[in-house]
């Protein structure tokens, strides 16, 4: 289940599968190469993360987008990414920071391409609830994250200051791996704010 969940899960939040696409468990099973039942599965799991929908008589089909719904989840997540990230100061094992030193350098070396550069922002992201130890933050920092890079992705398209991402980015890691809980926290939640704001500033942008 693990697998089709993931890779469905991938494709949602990175809108190659667009928001009301239907999911047909059929034709999942023959894309990926899986059997109907872990893509049944991942489809209820995706739907109790509100990834999917069901709708009676129809069948189940890729959630709608609500850019409202952006806010509501910052709002929770700065708090929460704030405190995985003290956490993660704290504990933190040497093989966490190499995997966060590892994973910033993709980060930094990757490509400018927006899809690229969200996907390997999001793992250090969830590096991060990893390190902080802590099985339920973990679990419910995912499913918001995925939730929100969704309609990041839907959003920002190509208009994305990667520079300054990475940088704030790299600020968090540099804190974990010093063992700094309070400047972990402080830039995680910087670095949360300056996605957010860039999406609102691009939604802005395109209904004036």
């Amino acid at each position: 289940m693990d697998q089709a969940y993931r890779r469905i899960r991938d494709d949602i939040v990175a809108v190659r599968l667009q928001p009301g696409a239907p999911l047909d468990e059929k034709a999942l099973s023959a894309s990926l190469g899986l059997g109907l039942t872990p893509i049944r599965d991942a489809l209820k799991r995706l739907t109790l993360e509100r990834l999917a929908v069901i709708y009676p008589r129809q069948g189940t089909f890729v959630s709608r987008i609500n850019l409202a719904d952006e806010a509501r989840l910052t709002e929770i997540r700065v708090e929460l990414e704030g405190l995985a990230a003290a956490l993660a100061a704290e504990r933190a094992t040497e093989e966490d920071h190499g995997t966060l030193r590892a994973l910033l350098d993709d980060l930094e070396h990757g490509g400018h391409d927006r899809a690229e550069h969200t996907e390997l922002d999001a793992r250090v992201h969830r590096a991060i609830y990893a390190a902080a130890r802590n099985e339920f933050l973990e679990a419910t920092l995912n499913q918001y994250a995925n939730l929100a890079l969704r309609i990041w992705n839907f959003c920002l398209q190509e208009n994305l200051a990667v520079a300054q991402a990475v940088r704030s980015q790299r600020a968090v890691v540099e804190a974990i791996v010093r063992g700094d809980a309070l400047a972990a926290r402080m830039a995680a939640e910087q670095h949360l704010r300056g996605f957010s704001e860039e999406v609102r500033s691009t939604v802005l942008a395109t209904r004036t």
